[in-house]
This record gives structure tokens, C-alpha cells and sequence, in this order.
């Protein structure tokens, strides 16, 4: 059944994109702490955490063995070692009651008959769209002769065993009495593994290996090292499950015998442990501490192992981390290229704090030589850059034109990974993103959830909607459709799928309804994200831009509990912001007092704040902003309640003293002066304000410009409610004008509530900030009081 979109069209603002800004790389975080860091935290790349791993010391070291924490079950064993998560199976969901079928629901395609050839290409296009998570990220491996003596090669050309050598093999061991020695063990290994690898499943079934392995476990202290490593490569070759006795007996002996080894051969050891797979957590802390005390004498070859082991670990100590700094810079220049891109997935990987200055470093090694990296590698140091939140211009560019032509042949989990730098690089380039999209339909099939999702949020964060929008946007919500059950997995994938989405005022019924129902909102609250605040911008979302939805909603305790938890951090993080204070400070004095203006959060959902004012139909301030006004008056006069002044208040009498600061006065249009001389007006960047304006900018200490005396007059008809923006870099395009999707959706949503937009840009307002009071004086009563204002008004 296809799925419907409720979507509702707004006229698109001009895309400003020409004017290049000289900012630096995007902050780590948006207004109203953020969303979750994909980037960084990326589920594909960077699974749950496990078991924490640190240094240890030679000296009293004891192995601490736990079977049972490694035999769980084999299916999930060999799905999650080495930190891998198994994939969801898709379920198809149910259909819920939809709205009126839009033009953009999906027909089903009629069937077509399949010609050899194309099923053929079909499986063709399968093989290129498959990607090891095992084999690929060990490419580099086969660049070096000296990679031989660190790593398994599955690749290594050894002579088949025939079968009936195997059987007299086995039947030789059922005999033995147990006297056999560490050498005749090892060679019965070696022999066995020859095996063609389809008789491997019939060999593991065996009573005689049962045999062979159960000797080898009670002889395990009696074999050297080599013979022990020859074992573990044949477990490799034969595919041994990782929960077998035998291994658990190989890990326990390595583990005590690993400070007499070499550095070649922990590494080579723990190559196999990944090719099992089996998670060895205890042994990766040895292999670490061994490698962290002898870091500077590593050899190219060993410190790209080295990391390629730590980021297939998914974790490393911090301090090992650091002290892989310095050899990394270097030996970097000498590196390949799928070996610099092993390095970047190592670090990525690693979930440590990875410095500036090396992530800069990798980029200015590979940028000149784009052209000739591999997709894969090129890929991979994306992910470093969007870990690190690291622009690289020249990089970046490079990309544009090196890119776009590899799309087609690319697989769709590396369009992914270069859509999403993208996105949180906040840079906008067109010619990627549209061969992105244009070559996504044909491939969404092999999206994973995840995938599909983040396509939809890197589009969506970057307000970009390709010329084959409709296909595109189609294609990716029918496939989220029929994965719909993977998300109760990984509820987070949905939210950031809908809300790249909301984005760009696109809103499927029915995948809103499944997220925002009862039972999917208790699902997330066990995720290891924080989604509530994801669920309050999406449903608030729903409220403001779809009124006939009739689908689940949030409940008034959840969105209640998110919008204080979203406006306890603007008070501590944006409301202090001083370009806020500043704005909030002089729009005061220009318009007459703090009940005019309003610095709060219009709404809380979209995480930014907004200056409120309202004008009435003849241009002239508004005030409105009682409650903030009469707190700051008592603030600002420190007055003593005494018994004298309870008794003037409750009779209704006023004090002698003069009206405070009415010497100071702030007029706007419509209002008389009161005896002063006009300030002159200031321009700002050579235009005049439509009106004159007498200002008195030098008000006492602690004091405020004078309000009109009636602060509760109403709004006349036909005026307007600003809602200023104090926009700042992050709220844009790397290096342009062009809005992001998250501040793109809470205008459009500010002027369905009625509100006219209006902007400081932040190119406009921060070297303002540097200027004269008068100056700034003079900006802001351009802005606010624009005739064009109140002619946009709803």
C-alpha cells in the first residue's frame, strides 16, 4: 500500500548563496543543546559501548577468564564481536487509516517478465551494492609485503587437502591415547584447514576434531607461540564458531604468555581474533599497554595495523591515543592512500577525542591527491572530518568535482556516508547532492534503515530538494514504510528520518502516526539517545504545519516536560549569548522600555530564541511584555517596602518624587517629543531610516528609557508581531546565506502563527557589535520600523 504525504507547499525564498563569508567550521552544537551527534557518534560506525579498555603494567598482571561472558549464543556471537551489531529484519507494516491519497502516493509498478540478461545485471548490480564490513576496511592490508607478518591473509594460496586424507587424519586421532605431542596437534590443524571450505561445516561436526581440539586445550601451555598462532589461524580457515572451548583455552594462553611476545605477533593474534570474530577485550587491553610503551619505535606498517585493530575494537585508551599522535604525523606523508583512509577509519572508530590539528593534517595529505583515492578511503576520511566537525575548504571543493562522477558506480551505504558530511559539515554543494539523488532511486533497495534515514536528514538539513524531488522523496518514504519495524530497534533512525522530513514541509500520516503513538514513545525512552526533545519538535511540527491530522499526538506531559527542559538550557546557554543581550538591551531604549520587547522562545521545539515585538497598524510600539517589565522595574529600583510606602500604595496616593529617568525619553513614530533636542540619526551602511527618531542613548545607571504611560494597551488591528531572529553562522550553509533546515522550518512555522520574520543577520549584526552605540542605535530603528514590515503582515 503506498504511503500518503501530507505536505504542505510555501513559497521558497530566494537561494543567496553567492556572497562567501569568512567564518570558521560550524560549532559542534545547534542553539538549544543540539542534535544528537551523528555524526559522532554514528550507530553504523561506532555501536554501543562495551567493556572499557585501559592500560596495564607487566608487573602482577592476572587474566581474569569469564567463559560464560563470551558464550552466549553463536549466531549472536558472531554477529556482535568486535563491537559489530546485528542488522533488524523488516517486518511489513500494517496500514493504518490514511488521509486522501496525494499526488505524490506511489503506484505499484506493473511486473515484467525477467530476460537472462537482466536477471543477470540484476545480480551484477547486487555484487556492487554488497559491502563487507569485514574485508573491505582491510584493503590496505594488501598494499605492503610487511603486512604478511601482521595480519591473516585469507587470500594466501595454500594446497588443497584431499578428503581422504582428512578422514585418515581424523580416524588416527580417535585413537590416540592423549600422548600426542604439541607438534603433531599443530600439524593435524594445518593439514585440516586445507580442506575445500565446503567440507569445513561437515569437519566442525566431527567427533574426531571434537578429539583433536579437546587434546590441544589440555596441552595449551605446552605449545610455543608460533605453533599456538598456527592453531588460531586454522580456527580461521575453517571457521571455528567463536564461542568453542578451544578458543576460549587459545585466548586465556595468549593473554598470559603475550608480554614475551613480539609486537608483530600480538598483532597478527589479534588480526585473527577480528576474522573469527570474537570479542577480546582483555587481550586488546595487554596488546594497547605493550604497544603504548614502545610507541615511537612503530613501523609504518605496524601503526596502521595497530589502528586498524583499535578501531575495529571500537575503543582504545585515551593516553595510547595521544602518544599515536606524533607517529602518525610522522609517518603520514609516507603512507598510501588506502592506508591514510585506514588510519581515518581507525580514529573514527576509536571513540577518542582526536585533535584538530591531526584531522587537519590528514586533509591537507590527501586533498591534492583526490583524484586517485579510492571511494572507499575517500569515504573514510569524510567520517573523520565529520567527527571531528572539521571543515577543510580546499578538501571539500576537491570533492565536488571528484565525486559526483563516481556516484553512479558507487554502493548506496557510501552515498550515504558522503550525503551525511555533508549535512554536518553544514556545506552546501549542489552538483554532490544531486547526483546523490538522482542515482538513489535505482538503488534504494539496499538501504538499511539507518541509511534510508539519514539521506532523508542530510537532504532535509541542508533545505535541499534535487530536481527529481518527487521520485526521490517517494522512493525513500516507501522504503522506510515497508522497513517500518526495524525502528523499534532503533527508534532514533525514525525521528532523524521524519524530522529531515519536517525539514522540508514534508509529513507522511502514516509514519507520523507510528511515531508519535503511545507504544513507539515508550520504545524510545530505551534507547541510548535522548529522543524526547526529537518527539517535541516533530509532533509540535505536526500541530502548526498539518491542522487536519488527525493521527496520535503527544501527550500535554511530555511536550510540557520537554519545553521546560528546552527553556532551562536557553537560559543558561542562549538568552546570556552576548549578541542577544546586546540586541535585547538596545531594542529597549529604541522602542521605550523591556514591555516592548521579549527575548524568549516563541517556540521552544525549534531550539533558537526570538526577539518579540509587537507594532500596531500605524507603525508605533506595542507594549505587551507586562510580567518581564514590572519584575525588571523592581529589579532596577531596589526599593524598600517600608511601612510608609505600604500605607501610600494601599491608598492609592503617589509619590512626590519625580517620574524616574523622565529626562530620558525614546520616541518612535507616531509619538511627540518631550522637549528634546533630536539626536542625530546615524545611517547605517549609507541608509536612512524612514522616519526621524529623537533618541537619548546615555540613560542613568541602572535605569531604563520611559514606556508611554497606558503599558496594557491592546494591538490595533492590522499590526504586527515581529519575531526578530539574532541568527549566528550555525544557523546557516558552511560560507553562505543559504538557511539550514531546522531554522528554514521554524520561519515557515512563525509565519503560519501570524508572525512577521525578521532577521539581524549575523554578517550584518556582529561587527556591529564593535561600533558605536549610536550606530547600533540607529540599525535597529531601520529594522524594526521598515514600512515593508507592516505591509507583509499576515
Amino acid at each position: 500500500m503506498a504511503t500518503v504525504l501530507v505536505r504542505r507547499r510555501f513559497p521558497r525564498l530566494s537561494r543567496v548563496t553567492a556572497a562567501l563569508l569568512t567564518s570558521s567550521a560550524p560549532c559542534k552544537a545547534e542553539e538549544g543543546g543540539g542534535w544528537r551527534k551523528e555524526e559522532e557518534e554514528e550507530e553504523e560506525e561506532n555501536p554501543k559501548k562495551g567493556a572499557a579498555i585501559q592500560l596495564l603494567t607487566p608487573p602482577g598482571y592476572r587474566v581474569l577468564h569469564n567463559p560464560a561472558a563470551y558464550a552466549r549464543s553463536r549466531a549472536r556471537s558472531s554477529l556482535q564481536a568486535f563491537g559489530d551489531a546485528p542488522s533488524g529484519s523488516a517486518v511489513p507494516a500494517a496500514s493504518s487509516q490514511l488521509l486522501p491519497p496525494a499526488r505524490n502516493a506511489l503506484a505499484k509498478p506493473p511486473r515484467r517478465k525477467k530476460t537472462p540478461l537482466r536477471a543477470k545485471q540484476e545480480v551484477e548490480k547486487e555484487q556492487s551494492e554488497l559491502h563487507d564490513s569485514k574485508e573491505d576496511p582491510r584493503v590496505f592490508q594488501r598494499g605492503r609485503p610487511e603486512y604478511k607478518s601482521l595480519c591473516y591473509d585469507r587470500f594466501e594460496l595454500l594446497e588443497t587437502l584431499p578428503g581422504e586424507e582428512a578422514e585418515a587424519i581424523l580416524l588416527g586421532v580417535t585413537s590416540w591415547g592423549g600422548n600426542q605431542t604439541p607438534v603433531a596437534i599443530t600439524e593435524c590443524f594445518q593439514k585440516l584447514s586445507r580442506l575445500p571450505e565446503e567440507r569445513h561445516a561437515a569437519l566442525l561436526a566431527e567427533p574426531g576434531f571434537d578429539t583433536l581440539s579437546r587434546c590441544a586445550v589440555e596441552q595449551i601451555q605446552g605449545f610455543s607461540t608460533p605453533q599456538l598462532i598456527e592453531i588460531l589461524k586454522a580456527c580461521v580457515r575453517l571457521g571455528v564458531p567463536p564461542a568453542h572451548p578451544l578458543l576460549d583455552a587459545c585466548e586465556r594462553d595468549f593473554c598470559r604468555r603475550a608480554w614475551a611476545m613480539s609486537l608483530e605477533q600480538l598483532l597478527l593474534v589479534a588480526d585473527c581474533w577480528r576474522c573469527l570474530p570474537r570479542a577480546v577485550p582483555s587481550y586488546l587491553s595487554i596488546l594497547f599497554s605493550y604497544a603504548a610503551r614502545s610507541c615511537q619505535d612503530l613501523a609504518l606498517p605496524q601503526l596502521v595495523q595497530l589502528l586498524y585493530i583499535i578501531g575495529e575494537g571500537r575503543r582504545a585508551p585515551p593516553e595510547l591515543v595521544q602518544k599515536l599522535e606524533g607517529v602518525i604525523w610522522k609517518h603520514l606523508d609516507a603512507c598510501t592512500l588506502e592506508e591514510v583512509g585506514a588510519i581515518s577509519l581507525g580514529l573514527f572508530k576509536s571513540l577518542s577525542a582526536v585533535p584538530e590539528r591531526l584531522v587537519r593534517r590528514i586533509a591537507e595529505r590527501v586533498a591534492p591527491e583526490l583524484e586517485e583515492m579510492s571511494t572507499y578511503a575517500l569515504v573514510n576520511v569524510l567520517k573523520l572530518l565529520r567527527y571531528a566537525r572539521l571543515d577543510h575548504l580546499p578538501l571539500l571543493r576537491e570533492l565536488g568535482k571528484v565525486i559526483p562522477p563516481r556516484i553512479p558506480t558507487t554502493n548506496v551505504q557510501g552515498l550515504m556516508h558522503v550525503a551525511l558530511a555533508c549535512s554536518s559539515l553544514h556545506y552546501y554543494d549542489e552538483a554532490v547532492l544531486a547526483a546523490v539523488a538522482a542515482a538513489l532511486p535505482s538503488k534504494v533497495a539496499y538501504c538499511r534503515s539507518k541509511d534510508a534515514a539519514k539521506f532523508l536528514w542530510s537532504f532535509g538539513c541542508l533545505d535541499y530538494e534535487p530536481p527529481n524531488e518527487e521520485e526521490f522523496y517517494s522512493s525513500l518514504i516507501e522504503h522506510t514504510r515497508r522497513k517500518l519495524r526495524e525502528f523499534d530497534r532503533f527508534p532514533e533512525h525514525l525521528l532523524t528520518g521524519l524530522l529531515g522530513l519536517a525539514f522540508v514541509g514534508r509529513f507522511p500520516e502514516e509514519l507520523i502516526d507510528y511515531a508519535l503513538s503511545e507504544d513507539f514513545v515508550q520504545k524510545t525512552r530505551n534507547s541510548k539517545y535522548e529522543l524526547g526533545k526529537d518527539l517535541f519538535t516533530l509532533g509540535r511540527s505536526v500541530e502548526i504545519e498539518c491542522p487536519g491530522y488527525r493521527g496520535s499526538r503527544l501527550s500535554p506531559q511530555l511536550s510540557q516536560e520537554m519545553t521546560q527542559l528546552v527553556l532551562a538550557f536557553a537560559q543558561q546557554e542562549i538568552f546570556v549569548r552576548p549578541e542577544i543581550v546586546e540586541a535585547v538591551s538596545l531594542l529597549e531604549s529604541v522602542l521605550g522600555g523591556p514591555e516592548y520587547v521579549k527575548s524568549h522562545m516563541i517556540l521552544p521545539h525549534a531550539r533558537s530564541s526570538d526577539l518579540e515585538v509587537h507594532l500596531a497598524a500605524d507603525g508605533r510600539p506595542v507594549p505587551f511584555n507586562v510580567k518581564d517589565s514590572a519584575g525588571r522595574e523592581l529589579r532596577d529600583i531596589g526599593v524598600s517596602l517600608t511601612d510608609e510606602l505600604m500605607a501610600q500604595l494601599l491608598k492609592g496616593k503617589c509619590s512626590t518624587q519625580p517620574r524616574r529617568g523622565a529626562e530620558n525619553e525614546a520616541t518612535a513614530p507616531g509619538w511627540e517629543p518631550r522637549g528634546e533636542k533630536q539626536a542625530p540619526q546615524t545611517p547605517f551602511s549609507g541608509r536612512s531610516g524612514p522616519a526621524r527618531i529623537s533618541l537619548h542613548i546615555s540613560p542613568p545607571l541602572g535605569g531604563f528609557l520611559d514606556a508611554p504611560s497606558s503599558p496594557a494597551l491592546p494591538q490595533q488591528p492590522g499590526g504586527v508581531k515581529l519575531a526578530i531572529q539574532v541568527s549566528n553562522r550555525n544557523h546557516y550553509c558552511y560560507l553562505s546565506k543559504r538557511l539550514l533546515g531546522l531554522h528554514r522550518l521554524k520561519r515557515r512555522q512563525l509565519r503560519l502563527l501570524g508572525y512577521v520574520v525578521l532577521e539581524l543577520p549575523f554578517w550584518e549584526w556582529f561587527p556591529l557589535l564593535k561600533r558605536t552605540r549610536s550606530e547600533k542605535l540607529s540599525y535597529l530603528h531601520y529594522k524594526v520600523f521598515d514600512p515593508a514590515l507592516l505591509r507583509g503582515a499576515p
